[in-house]
């Protein structure tokens, strides 16, 4: 399958805006009450709150284009950018999401790839994520790649606390 790998700018904010939305729906919706989703999606998607994710120089996020189509996209966090202080010199992978449509055709292994690619390219000693205690299919994907729990946290969708696995892979 033909793809490229291309940096997000501010420009392309509506399409992440929609990806992001349709992927996490597609994703968590069986999981949360509709009045959390909605919440979570107009607020954690909100345009000016994207423009300054992707404003942050300590994140970066990248669309999967296959045939010049959005199939999903990666963002990862170094820094203070991380969504928790899990290890000194680590990446984090807050984000990887794929189109419906895209996924289970090995392409999450290429986001996975990248982010590390990325993470050894600059000298990280770690790459670290957070994955959902309910969304086995993920935890078996990222456990195939090498991650193991370290911990737990919670991450709100709306007024729905729900707790996340932290998963850690040593790059060393």
């Amino acid at each position: 399958m033909d793809y490229t790998i291309k940096p997000i700018t501010t420009e392309d904010v509506k399409e992440l805006q929609k990806v992001s939305r349709e992927t996490f729906k597609d994703t968590f919706d069986e999981y949360t009450a509709p009045d959390d989703m909605k919440r979570f999606l107009k607020e954690d998607y909100e345009t000016g709150k994207l423009i300054k994710e992707i404003e942050n120089s300590n994140s970066r996020f990248f669309f999967l284009m296959v045939h010049d189509e959005v199939a999903g996209y990666l963002k990862i966090n170094v820094g203070d950018a991380q969504t928790e202080h899990l290890k000194e010199n680590a990446l984090e992978v807050e984000r990887i999401y794929l189109l419906p449509s895209f996924q289970h055709k090995g392409l999450g292994n290429v986001l996975l790839d990248y982010a590390e690619d990325t993470a050894k390219k600059e000298g990280y000693d770690y790459m670290w994520l957070g994955v959902y205690e309910k969304n086995i299919n993920a935890q078996h994907f990222y456990k195939r790649h090498g991650f193991e729990g370290v911990s737990e946290h919670t991450f709100q969708v709306g007024s729905d606390p729900q707790t996340d696995w932290l998963l850690l892979k040593n790059l060393q």
